[in-house]
């Protein structure tokens, strides 16, 4: 009995490192999850356009360099479009943004469990469950955030390599669906 404490008191420092680690793995996630959201580069279109020659499209907008000729002197601008109801959007680009906003919004659960398992093993509840569960549900709505990102990503990528979206522009848009040359990989 006395070399099982030994070594537990031995480790004692190994496991704050092991608990504090997973607390900042899920806030690392959680800002990962934020600058994927927030990429404006799920689709890299390129066009035969003397206006506008590439278009980044992100999932809540779409970015592009609208060239054009103002007083005789070549004019370029950065436009911001919203991905609105006035595109049509696939239904795949929207199950990927669907599923995206739904790991955005179970993110910060995850952050809130393990900042609950941290905290509770700060305080040395007389119930070490409590920890265990806070782990536990952590780990499960990580898993679940993951796999929404996993899915959403890479639907868009298979999707996007055959060339079967259909997300089409507005009518008011500068170019064309026509005038696309390629699809690059983003």
């Amino acid at each position: 009995m006395d070399c099982y404490t030994l070594n537990t008191k031995r480790f004692a420092g190994l496991v704050w490192i092991f608990r504090v680690t997973g607390f900042l793995c899920s806030l690392l996630s959680l800002g990962f999850g934020i600058i994927l959201a927030n990429s404006k580069y799920w689709c890299l279109w390129e066009f035969d356009s003397n206006v506008v020659q590439l278009i980044y499209i992100g999932l809540w907008e779409a970015y592009y360099h609208w060239e054009f000729n103002f007083s005789g002197t070549e004019t370029i601008i950065l436009v911001h479009s919203p991905v609105n109801s006035t595109w049509t959007i696939s239904p795949e680009f929207q199950c990927a943004r669907n599923l995206i906003l739904l790991e955005m919004l179970i993110k910060p659960v995850v952050v809130i469990f393990s900042s609950a398992a941290l905290r509770v093993s700060i305080i040395k509840a007389s119930v070490p469950e409590i920890q265990i569960v806070c782990y536990k549900c952590s780990v499960l709505i990580l898993i679940l955030s993951s796999l929404c990102t996993i899915i959403s990503v890479t639907w868009n990528h298979v999707v996007d390599l055959y060339g079967n979206t259909t997300l089409d522009f507005p009518p008011t848009f500068p170019v064309k669906k026509e005038a696309l040359i390629k699809k690059h990989n983003t």
